[in-house]
């Protein structure tokens, strides 16, 4: 039995027919194959999973699909154009650009879920000191790297992004920032 799925993903809206416990995460990669959500642990433990939900961070590994009905859904593959980038004129998101110059990634297996996380934090936190980075993004496993440079990369796209923000006629860093959170 398939039941019908409607929302919108990086700014588009979708239909799409799926089994009623389909994980988002398997909704994002097997039909949208928007594969740059990672599935590390199946738990919710590791956050390569992360993506906005409503501008939330969650897990999409342990979110129905389902549960996501009406609701706007914005991976990493979208970041950028949510921000007035990628699509544009080709630039990262500023988190994403602050992830590459901080060199916060080095198998780059974590750093979407990474990234996600981090651009929900600083929307939350503009003024983010290295203390609320460490205890913020603890849902977030990186097996590679000694998060040093994790965590100044998330201080350099959290001012990067305030620095956008600023800029006239710029874009939320989110674009579902302005919306509602889900519901847990």
């Amino acid at each position: 039995m398939t039941i019908s799925l409607s929302l919108t993903v990086n700014g588009k809206p979708v239909t799409a027919q799926i089994e009623p416990h389909t994980l988002l995460v398997q909704f994002l990669r097997e039909q949208r194959r928007l594969t740059g959500t990672h599935v590390g642990c199946d738990t919710a433990q590791c956050g390569a999973c992360t993506v906005h939900l409503n501008g939330r961070a969650v897990k999409s590994c342990n979110t129905l699909a389902v549960q996501c009905e009406g609701m706007s859904v914005t991976t990493i593959e979208g970041l950028a154009a949510a921000h007035g980038g990628a699509t544009a004129n080709g630039a990262l998101h500023p988190m994403q650009a602050a992830f590459r110059e901080c060199h916060g990634l080095q198998c780059g297996f974590c750093t979407p879920g990474m990234v996600m996380s981090a651009v929900a934090l600083a929307n939350d936190k503009p003024d983010l000191t290295e203390a609320d980075v460490r205890a913020n993004l603890d849902g977030n496993l990186c097996r590679c790297t000694g998060y040093h440079n994790i965590v100044k990369a998330v201080l350099a796209g959290a001012e990067g992004m305030q620095l956008a923000a600023s800029q006239p006629g710029s874009q939320p860093t989110s674009q579902t920032s302005a919306q509602p959170a889900a519901a847990a």
